[in-house]
């Protein structure tokens, strides 16, 4: 039986580096996400799920781009609403454009936006994986839901970060 693991976590704005992936605690967070994420192909763990929001989900959809090369994973992306980059700025846009394209299949939750839909992509994710990766520093909001709806479903933890 192959495992699926999902991610949950940070935008920028809740990292300490912001938007600097050149800070040398981006950097390290990378190198043990990708080491991590390698431990887990070892386990037998070739599905992943992500959200594909900004910051550490297109970091977690890079590594895994990188592992390809070893492994025969499957990477699909659960998008929200087909507007969920519209409003960022174009540079990121671009970035998860390219990431889409690495993903074998995009799985569109909802046909526009609307109050509650990341929410709900989060779910759909914990609901669909045994093991959720997070990188997460204990405050409220998404990723904080989206840990405590994995764990009240028994989804093994994997936590990058504090």
């Amino acid at each position: 039986m192959t495992l699926t693991c999902a991610f949950s976590g940070h935008r920028p704005e809740k990292l300490p580096w912001r938007e600097d992936e050149s800070d040398p605690r981006c950097l390290a967070l990378k190198i043990q996400m990708e080491r991590q994420l390698r431990a887990l192909c070892e386990e037998g763990c070739l599905r992943y799920l992500c959200g594909m929001a900004r910051g550490t989900d297109l970091y977690y959809l890079e590594a895994l781009k990188s592992l390809r090369e070893e492994y025969p994973l499957t990477i699909e992306a659960v998008v929200p609403c087909p507007s969920q980059s519209s409003a960022w700025p174009r540079e990121i846009q671009l970035r998860y454009l390219r990431g889409l394209d690495v993903c074998d299949r995009t799985i569109v939750l909802e046909e526009r936006y609307s109050d509650g839909c990341m929410l709900r992509r989060n779910r759909y994710m914990v609901e669909h994986a045994d093991i959720l990766m997070t990188v997460f520093d204990g405050s409220p909001g998404g990723t904080a839901a989206t840990v405590r709806y994995a764990r009240s479903r028994g989804l093994r933890i994997v936590s990058l970060w504090r």
